[in-house]
């Protein structure tokens, strides 16, 4: 299914002079490079975590570790913060795996 978006003209010099791509391309590479860099800052959260927990995250949840500690705001911040890194990684490594023939 091809997707057909309108931007202003401008774009079509900058894709053109810069990228040295048809707008279709540079689209496709800049969806790509977006989602790597989603996928990196995902990652980089996911290890932090792990550091500071010295765990993954399933044995973080498997161990009950929130309510141990009290449910204290920072380890449930931390809880919902390692639930959208974990969710993130999946997420866009399956899209990453859709869009591999386009890389």
């Amino acid at each position: 299914m091809t997707v057909s978006v309108k931007l202003p003209a401008e774009f079509k010099n900058i894709y053109v002079n810069i990228f040295k791509l048809n707008p279709e391309e540079s689209t496709i590479k800049l969806v790509i490079n977006e989602l790597h860099k989603r996928l990196a800052e995902y990652n980089l959260m996911d290890k932090m975590l792990q550091g500071r927990y010295k765990m993954d995250f399933d044995e973080f949840k498997d161990k009950r570790v929130v309510e141990k500690l009290g449910y204290s705001f920072n380890v449930e911040e931390d809880y919902c913060d390692w639930e959208l890194s974990s969710d993130g990684i999946k997420t866009i490594t399956a899209e990453l795996r859709k869009l591999g023939k386009y890389s």
